[in-house]
């Protein structure tokens, strides 16, 4: 089979392009990703609509009253024919999320030890360990997608989503870990709890994390979390734990 080389520059609409650079997910593409957005907003000024990076991938959304989606493409090209990595953007801020490991707001923390075969305490033990790098916000508002989890941590999504997922819900699925900002459905694997707000429409910028950041979560016990606002009451098992 042949793989059409990268970078490269996929139709996604009338107003925009989907730059593809990278194909697997690894902390360095960051770096490249970084500098592509920055220049993306040099190169098309006010004719920018919007701009979402994700692990492999930027989508850029123009406006078409203003150029042309042939323009658009060219400027893309002359943007990638001149990209080099943003080494001053690597580090990102580091944030410390206070989190409850517990099977009653983590119900999933015991498939997660069965699966990779290690004990609750590894899970948590490894999963703290840690530091994660947010690669992309989506899903909803202040969902940061984050990685890379540890090998011994790679766990699949579950195969019947919950309905409501609450606020504040750790998570890991695949090679990515995340917390839940407000209450919605999910199908990742729930191993704890954060009483950190990460989505306030108050706060500028509104999302507590960004893309690039670093993050750690720090395990603190009911105590701490009930202290610091967090709310304990227990999440729904899994239809797959409970075999209804």
């Amino acid at each position: 089979m042949t793989h059409t080389a990268l970078p490269r520059l996929e139709s996604a609409g009338i107003d925009s392009w989907m730059v593809r650079l990278f194909e697997t997910i690894e902390e360095n593409n960051l770096l490249w990703l970084s500098a592509l957005t920055h220049d993306c907003e040099v190169a098309f000024g006010e004719a920018l609509v919007d701009l979402v990076p994700s692990y492999t991938t930027l989508l850029v959304t123009f406006d078409p009253l203003r150029i042309s989606s042939w323009e658009a493409r060219k400027r893309l090209a002359d943007v990638l024919h001149n990209l080099v990595p943003d080494d001053a953007g690597g580090e990102g801020e580091l944030h410390e999320i206070a989190t409850w490991y517990d099977t009653s707001v983590g119900p999933d923390l015991e498939r997660v030890a069965r699966l990779s075969d290690m004990s609750v305490e590894s899970v948590i033990k490894t999963h703290s360990f840690q530091e994660y790098r947010v690669f992309a916000l989506g899903f909803s508002p202040g969902f940061a997608f984050m990685g890379l989890l540890d090998e011994s941590l790679t766990c699949p999504r579950m195969n019947t989503p919950r309905q409501k997922v609450p606020a504040g819900s750790v998570a890991i699925a695949g090679q990515q870990t995340a917390a839940y900002p407000a209450v919605t459905p999910g199908g990742w694997n729930l191993i704890g709890r954060t009483a950190a707000r990460l989505f306030d429409r108050n706060r500028e910028g509104f999302s507590l994390l960004k893309v690039g950041d670093r993050v750690r979560f720090v395990s603190v016990d009911r105590q701490t979390f009930e202290s610091e606002g967090g709310d304990p009451a227990p999440a729904e098992p899994a239809k797959e734990e409970t075999g209804s």
